[in-house]
């Protein structure tokens, strides 16, 4: 088992990274070359920039069984399809049950903006100790659960 982090901008690695540790589980950090990244416990994958070029990437070297962590519900859904579990940095778990439904919202959401004529969007609200705690105890639960479900 390998934990992968779609890296560019993810407020949780530090956390993912202790965790790990804790379970003596590798992770692999992915980021495209406009980022720097360091880690005394991670490997470093540098991917080149382009768009949606870490994404693939990642859904190429993640198997059955892995652990991705990242935003991106495209990308969650491919590493589902592949067996692989999937966490949102905000501690939500991806499942099969539960993709298709973000997609299409994820769907709905842009074709009412390019209706609207809006192009700002606000962002995310910033992150509090809260949503790092919320995380932590997810993320954990959802090791533990890919841990006891290992061939």
């Amino acid at each position: 088992m390998q934990i992968y982090i779609d890296a560019d901008a993810c407020p949780v690695v530090g956390i993912v990274e202790k965790i790990a540790k804790k379970y003596g589980v590798g992770v692999t950090l992915l980021c495209d070359t406009n980022h720097v990244l360091y880690s005394e416990y991670s490997e470093i994958k540098v991917i080149g920039a382009g768009r949606d070029a870490v994404d693939f990437a990642l859904v190429n070297i993640c198997k059955r069984g892995d652990i991705v962590v990242t935003q991106d519900y495209g990308v969650a859904a491919m590493a589902l399809g592949k067996g692989a579990y999937c966490i949102h940095q905000s501690g939500r778990w991806y499942t099969d049950d539960n993709i298709d439904r973000l997609l299409m919202e994820r769907h709905i959401g842009k074709k009412e903006r390019r209706s609207s004529g809006k192009s700002h969007i606000k962002g995310p609200r910033k992150r509090t100790p809260q949503d790092d705690e919320r995380f932590e105890e997810s993320f954990e639960k959802l090791l533990n659960n890919a841990l006891a479900h290992q061939c």
